[in-house]
């Protein structure tokens, strides 16, 4: 065999190995028991100390060192175990094992402390996921910036600086877009009433069905905070249930869709290589993003759904689609980043992106971090924080040592943004299609232009490559303009 191949067949047993350890994280988000924390931080931590050995095995630089590439597919696999092998050489293993460790654990801790309102009960363990991802970041920067170096894990070969400077630009048409509607005479009118568990997962099933979820590769099952797990054959997406808001689960779930079609509609030729998973989060969050809202929370789709719902609860306090899209769309100040309106999502990120920025570091400890987290919401959104499961506690990503995740929810708002302008001038039977509860247009267009290429272009040269222009901000603005302009007469 040559190096190539050598090479190519212990990646493969990484990657099932990996994927492996992917499916305990879900199990334990999902239909664990409560009391099986600790065993489940040891057999996590214990699989993490086998992925890391491999990933840092000498063989990978041997074969690196002596591989020829024939073709772009090859060389591209060359390029990403190459850039992995080298990050993953920088931390020790005694410290990737802990970090295993220890986030398994903050993640039952969070949930506790969330469930009862108890920051206090989370931060001391916050501290040490802290401490442990800053002595990580330590070893990855190699002297540079350290919030840098965990991004790159998130959206390769984009730094901070560049994140910040998106942001500045969209941020002063973002408020001003709030600031407008908030003080528009037009106000849609709120849903209202009493929705079953059972028969809201009925509805986001369908709705997942419309958005072509492909059941003999997933299923769906209820978590905390929503997610999707899994690639190739297996793609799982979870969602959450509130009785007095149907649209928590359905677009949850619309969302979790977004994600794991990505995952599903990769070049099955790339399955248990680098190739085989989405290439960057900032381009996983704009399939999600899409999804949810420029197709799911557009007229034509809203319009099904609403003759859906109406059946499904034998009729809704909204009195027809109109009414129903504004509805769904509303603007309204709200504590929660997930359940966050297209027009404010961004802000919250924004939030998230300065505050984790001040923890790495060490601008910001941990002991202080709620009150800057409350003082920064009042400051952003005019509200002030009324518990914490509101506020610093609502988010698990930071449990899990996910810093410089964030930022890349905003970032895949942009892209979907300029995906959406190609794609509507490129489908231009979508409208119609979504007014039968039929996203496959949308989604085959997604499928061909980004989902099948998993990881063999980089994150900008896939949406830049799909949509024919340089990425902007200015498509996703213009896009909020027009649409919220309209639904509140501005």
């Amino acid at each position: 065999m040559s190096a190539f191949n050598d090479l190519l067949a212990f990646q493969r047993q990484t990657e099932a190995l990996s994927s492996v350890a992917e499916r305990l994280g879900w199990d334990q988000e999902t239909v664990m028991p409560r009391g099986a924390t600790e065993q489940r931080a040891e057999e996590i931590g214990a699989m993490e100390e086998v992925l890391h050995e491999r990933r840092t095995d000498p063989r990978i630089g041997e074969w690196l060192s002596v591989a020829e590439p024939e073709n772009e597919v090859e060389a591209r696999i060359l390029q990403l175990i190459d850039r992995d092998y080298t990050r993953t050489n920088r931390i020790p293993a005694r410290l990737a094992a802990e970090l295993a460790r220890v986030t398994s654990r903050a993640q039952g801790i969070w949930a506790e402390a969330r469930a009862n309102d108890a920051p206090q009960d989370f931060l001391p363990t916050l501290d040490q996921v802290l401490m442990l991802k800053r002595e990580e970041a330590a070893a990855l920067a190699d002297g540079g910036d350290l919030y840098d170096a965990l991004l790159e894990d998130y959206e390769p070969d984009t730094t901070a600086a560049e994140i910040a400077r998106v942001f500045d630009a969209m941020r002063p048409r973002l408020v001003a877009l709030r600031d407008d509607i908030m003080g528009a005479d037009r106000q849609p009118q709120p849903l209202t009433g009493h929705f079953p568990q059972e028969t809201q997962l009925r509805l986001a099933r369908a709705c997942a069905g419309a958005f072509g979820y492909d059941w003999s590769r997933g299923r769906m099952d209820i978590a905390v905070h929503p997610f999707s797990s899994g690639s190739w054959q297996d793609s799982r997406i979870t969602t959450r249930v509130v009785e007095t808001d149907p649209f928590n689960c359905i677009y949850s779930t619309i969302h979790e869709v977004g994600h794991s079609s990505y995952e599903l509609g990769i070049d099955p030729d790339y399955a248990f290589t680098p190739l085989g998973r989405g290439v960057s989060m900032g381009v996983h969050e704009s399939q999600s993003r899409i999804y949810e809202n420029q197709m799911g929370r557009g007229r034509a789709f809203t319009g099904w759904l609403f003759n859906r719902m109406s059946d499904a609860f034998d009729g809704l306090n909204i009195a027809n689609a109109d009414d129903f899209y504004a509805t769904v769309n509303r603007v309204t100040p709200g504590f929660i980043r997930t359940e966050a309106d297209e027009v404010q999502y961004n802000l919250h990120i924004m939030l998230r992106f300065d505050l984790e920025r001040d923890l790495i570091s060490g601008r910001l400890d941990t002991d202080d971090l709620v009150e800057a987290w409350n003082s920064r919401f009042q400051k952003d959104f005019g509200v002030a924080v009324d518990r914490p499961a509101h506020g610093v506690l609502q988010d698990v990503h930071w449990s899990v040592g996910l810093f410089g995740y964030f930022p890349t929810y905003a970032l895949g708002n942009v892209y979907a943004g300029c995906l959406n302008a190609a794609m509507r001038k490129n489908v231009p039977d979508l409208a119609q299609a979504l007014a039968e509860g039929d996203a496959a247009p949308g989604v085959e267009w997604l499928r061909e232009n980004v989902q099948r290429h998993g990881g063999l272009l980089p994150p900008r040269d896939v949406i830049e490559q799909a949509t024919g222009a340089a990425i902007s901000p200015d498509p996703l603005l213009d896009y909020l303009e027009e649409k919220f302009g309209a639904i509140y007469g501005l």
